[in-house]
C-alpha cells in the first residue's frame, strides 16, 4: 500500500520567524502515531531554520526547487548537495508556476529531475495542464509528454524516490478545485500511462498527489480516491490548523 503524503508549499511567504512559528505549529500539530509523511517546502532562506524545528520529528522538509547542476559558476542558483546540507530530504521540480511564468522546458525539467535524484533527494515532480489544454480535450497528451520527458533515462532505483504532483493549472490559487472524481480519473490516467511505460510495479509504487486549492473543506474527498496518494497543498499550507486538517483528513 501506498503511503499518503501531504505536503505544503509555502512559496515566495513568511519571514524567518514566521517560517520558524509555522513550522513549530505544525510539528505539534501532527497526530501521534500517523501514517501519513508530512512534508513542508519553506522558501531558500528559511530551510536552515525550519530543518532545526523538525529535525527528530515526523516532518520533513523540501524545497521548492533546484538547479540541474552540482557545482559551478551558476550564479543565483543552488545545487541538490546545499539543499541536502540545509536538512532537505525532498525537493519540488517543474511546479507549474515553473513551468507557466519562468518558462521552464520539460528539457530542462528532465535535467533537474536527473540531478536531484542522483544527489540522493526525493524528487515530488508536478505535472498538470491548463485551462485551454483542458477545454480542448488535450490532458492525456499533455500528462504523457510532461511524464514521458521528464522521467527519460531514470533507473528503477530512481522512480523509487520519486513522487508525482498532478495539478491542474486551472486550479492553483483560484479557489476552483477538480472534483474528487476528476482528480482520481487525471491520477488514474497518470499511473496508467506509467504502467505502459515503465511497467505496473513503477506504476502500482508510484504516489501521486494532488495539488490545486486543496482545503481542509474538500481534502477528505479527495483524499479518499484510491489513485490519490496526498496533497501538495499552496495557500492552506500557511494556516497550522488548515495544514493539520488536511493531514488528518488522509486515510490510515
Amino acid at each position: 500500500m501506498r503511503t499518503k503524503i501531504v505536503a505544503g508549499n509555502w512559496k515566495m511567504n513568511t519571514t524567518r520567524d514566521e517560517a520558524v512559528a509555522l513550522a513549530k505549529a505544525v510539528v505539534a500539530g501532527v497526530p501521534a502515531g500517523t501514517k501519513t509523511k508530512v512534508l513542508v517546502c519553506p522558501p531558500f532562506p528559511w530551510l536552515t531554520a525550519v530543518a532545526e524545528v523538525t529535525r527528530g520529528t515526523p516532518v520533513a522538509v523540501g524545497a521548492q526547487n533546484v538547479f540541474h547542476e552540482k557545482k559551478g559558476a551558476f550564479t543565483g542558483e543552488v545545487s541538490p548537495g546545499m539543499l541536502r546540507e540545509c536538512g532537505c530530504e525532498y525537493v519540488l521540480v517543474g511546479h507549474s508556476e515553473r513551468r507557466h511564468v519562468l518558462g521552464e522546458t520539460d528539457a530542462a525539467i528532465n535535467h533537474k529531475v536527473h540531478t536531484a535524484l542522483e544527489d540522493g533527494l526525493h524528487v515530488v515532480l508536478c505535472v498538470g495542464e491548463t485551462l485551454a489544454e483542458r477545454e480542448r480535450n488535450l490532458q492525456e497528451r499533455v500528462f504523457q509528454r510532461q511524464v514521458y520527458a521528464a522521467c527519460a533515462g531514470l533507473t528503477d532505483e530512481q522512480f523509487g524516490r520519486l513522487i508525482f504532483a498532478y495539478e491542474p493549472v486551472w486550479a492553483i490559487g483560484t479557489g476552483k478545485v477538480a472534483t474528487p472524481e476528476q482528480a482520481q480519473t487525471a491520477h488514474h490516467n497518470i499511473r496508467q500511462r506509467m504502467s505502459q511505460l515503465y511497467g505496473e510495479k513503477i506504476a502500482g509504487s508510484l504516489p501521486i498527489l494532488y495539488g490545486g486549492s486543496v482545503t481542509a473543506e474538500n481534502a477528505a474527498g479527495l483524499l479518499n480516491q484510491p489513485d490519490v496518494d496526498g496533497a501538495l497543498v499552496g495557500g492552506a499550507s500557511l494556516k497550522a490548523d488548515q495544514f493539520l486538517a488536511i493531514v488528518t483528513a488522509a486515510p490510515g
